[in-house]
């Protein structure tokens, strides 16, 4: 058993990377961050995912008292060929967002930052996953919004929800879309000997 010191902390409040975590059966606590997420004038979607994980990985860890060793921060972004498509506002603009990704690909990037705060390392990246999405009626988009699904979704939508019905194939990672590449922070926690799947 590791000491309250030596444990993982994940800087996120999202459900979807916390059941993705867990999934692993990796122990680790939820500390939610408070950095700010406004994006940056002339700031690329990857440039942009890789600094807030950063930043809401140190934000935590910097925070007095908080204890935990290892802090994952990730945040995801839907891009529609240059535009950032965050969370919709109301159901116009989910309206809006689910029209101009209907019968089209985009991408889904995801960056992921884990930081040691007792040596002061970080290892960070993005990845991107191509989402391809089926030709949507003005009913079928009318009945999704309806389910609330799409409100605190970049892009409007949750491919491991009921938006799974709008989702044909994927280039990529699926986590990736859900909101955490799994491979590549398990594979940064292992590097960084925060954990050894199967006692390897």
């Amino acid at each position: 058993m590791s000491s309250p010191e030596q444990k993982i902390v994940l800087a996120s409040a999202s459900p979807r990377r916390r059941e993705l975590l867990a999934q692993l059966g990796i122990n680790f606590q939820v500390v939610p961050s408070t950095a700010d997420e406004t994006l940056l004038a002339g700031e690329g979607a990857a440039a942009h995912v890789i600094r807030l994980s950063c930043d809401k990985a140190m934000e935590v860890a910097s925070r007095t008292g908080q204890s935990g060793r290892w802090f994952i921060g990730s945040d995801t972004v839907v891009v529609r060929d240059e535009t950032i498509l965050g969370k919709p506002a109301d159901a116009a603009e989910a309206t809006r967002m689910l029209t101009s990704l209907s019968g089209r690909s985009h991408r889904v990037i995801s960056g992921y930052a884990v930081h040691d705060r007792l040596c002061g390392q970080t290892l960070s990246a993005a990845v991107s996953t191509k989402v391809f999405f089926k030709d949507l009626t003005a009913r079928e988009i009318e009945g999704y919004i309806a389910t609330g699904e799409p409100f605190d979704k970049a892009g409007s939508y949750a491919i491991q929800g009921i938006g799974s019905f709008m989702v044909p194939k994927i280039e990529g990672s699926y986590s990736n879309v859900v909101g955490l590449t799994l491979w590549e922070v398990i594979t940064a926690l292992e590097e960084m000997g925060a954990i050894k799947l199967f006692g390897g």
